[in-house]
């Protein structure tokens, strides 16, 4: 004969053998999916450790750089390092002033970056690219997603608000 309550400590026990298991799973899940955040002075400082992991780089594109083949889609350009931190963006006035200082500074860290697909639209100069990727042994930054960003083209379409 069964101890009263002990059907229901086996319910218990079980429920949090399989929450610990759920909780197990997302986290170890989450680990292996992400995806760091970094600029391209932060990737340079990072060094060998950071080859071959998942990074995501943002910079400012160097239109001089930009070589593109629309047999193979290889599509090869470099960005200036751009910083990290809105505050500090706004503070040397916004997006497009940030932008247009890092292409025209030559003292400021570039990164060489290969990506094979279509090229988008929005490549060109002074535009910031966000991409996903990892860092080769050569140096250069290998693209799996490229998003591109360009102030430039919606300031003027961003009407000034009546106050």
């Amino acid at each position: 004969m069964q101890k009263p309550g002990f059907g229901r400590a086996k319910f218990i026990v079980g429920g949090l053998l399989i929450l610990a298991a759920v909780i197990y799973l997302i986290a170890s899940s989450t680990q292996a999916s992400a995806e760091y955040f970094v600029t391209v002075d932060e990737l340079h400082a990072k060094g060998s450790d950071v080859i071959g992991v998942n990074l995501r780089v943002s910079g400012a594109v160097i239109g001089s750089t930009i070589q593109y083949d629309p047999q193979t889609l290889n599509l090869s350009f470099e960005v200036a390092n751009v910083p990290g931190d809105n505050k500090e963006i706004e503070a040397q006035g916004g997006l497009a002033a940030v932008l247009h200082q890092a292409v025209i500074d030559p003292n400021r860290s570039h990164l060489q970056v290969i990506y094979n697909g279509p090229k988008p639209d929005l490549l060109r100069d002074e535009a910031q690219a966000i991409m996903t990727g990892h860092l080769g042994e050569d140096g250069i930054f290998y693209v799996d997603e490229l998003l591109l960003k360009c102030p430039t083209k919606y300031e003027e379409a961003v009407p000034q608000q009546v106050k």
